[in-house]
């Protein structure tokens, strides 16, 4: 598994972070581990309902092109 090390976070952001972390009483590791993977999941779950919306309104038509340009040369 890979680490990342973030330099330079306010004070009081940490102490915030801290705080969060205690209070579901677990490490401020664990917690941001969490709170990342729960972003990343958020993030993949809105794009996959975007696609399914996408292929929803993408759906071929059951028109046949043939049918419609006979009746436009047909006026």
């Amino acid at each position: 598994m890979g680490q990342i090390l973030i330099r330079n976070l306010d004070d009081h952001l940490i102490e915030t972070l801290k705080t969060k972390a205690k209070s579901e009483n677990t490490s401020l590791e664990q917690y941001l581990r969490d709170l990342l993977a729960e972003t990343v999941q958020s993030e993949r779950d809105a794009f996959d309902a975007f696609a399914r919306g996408m292929r929803e309104r993408s759906r071929p038509s059951l028109i046949d092109p043939t049918d419609l340009i006979r009746e436009d040369r047909d006026r």
